[in-house]
């Protein structure tokens, strides 16, 4: 399981400006702000910013100026594939060191989602296991109840994290992930396809193309 939500992308009129400092050509720039506020991208500056995703890393520096911002929940198992990218990323976490204790432990705190019975079974004895460590240490504050909590969390527990990134780190989740085995990754790769301009810049894909136009 996992959910994107509350996605922002920032910064995109000034990374475009900027990938026209080395020609000067800033006389080109024909992008504009819609009605709703969303930058979007003349002919000109798309097609500059098309040709320099497809010339490679060395000449899409503009991608790294391009921030996402996007709160994201998610089981343990697949944060701990996505720390695998520290260059360009921040987060902010819930904390279970600080607040696995201050409520109730339910399903819906696990990504249970391909669990068969058996397997729900044996999550919800989980549950009650970390329920019962969870009272006695909010009536006791005994340590060692709380370090049951903390060492018996299952890896499916789902947690929050207001996530910072931008667009050339999205470049190298994609490729890297949309053929992985964990759905949420697929998902994952989803959520990117619906970025601003995420075919073109992102995927390095020309719709105008693909469709014979």
């Amino acid at each position: 399981m996992i959910k994107l939500e509350r996605t922002s992308v920032m910064n995109m009129e000034n990374a475009l400006r900027g990938a026209r400092n080395p020609l000067n050509s800033w006389a080109r720039i024909d992008s504009h702000y819609d009605a709703d506020g969303s930058y979007v991208l003349g002919p000109n500056d798309l097609g500059l910013a098309m040709r320099l995703r497809k010339a490679g890393s060395d000449h899409r520096k503009y991608l790294r100026q391009i921030l996402v911002c996007v709160d994201i929940t998610a089981p343990l198992y697949w944060w701990k594939e996505y720390d695998t990218y520290k260059v360009a990323t921040v987060a902010n976490s819930t904390s279970t060191m600080h607040k696995i204790h201050a409520k109730p432990f339910a399903r819906e705190d696990f990504s249970h989602d391909h669990l068969d019975e058996a397997g729900l079974r044996a999550l919800d004895q989980m549950i009650a296991a970390l329920e019962t460590f969870r009272l006695k240490f909010n009536e006791t504050k005994d340590k060692t109840a709380w370090y049951n909590m903390i060492q018996l969390l299952p890896e499916s527990y789902n947690q929050l994290r207001t996530c910072t990134l931008n667009y050339e780190t999205l470049v190298n989740i994609y490729f890297s992930r949309k053929d992985h085995k964990l759905d949420e990754w697929h998902s994952f790769c989803a959520w990117i396809r619906t970025l601003p301009y995420a075919e073109q810049l992102i995927l390095g894909e020309d719709p105008a193309e693909e469709s014979g136009q």
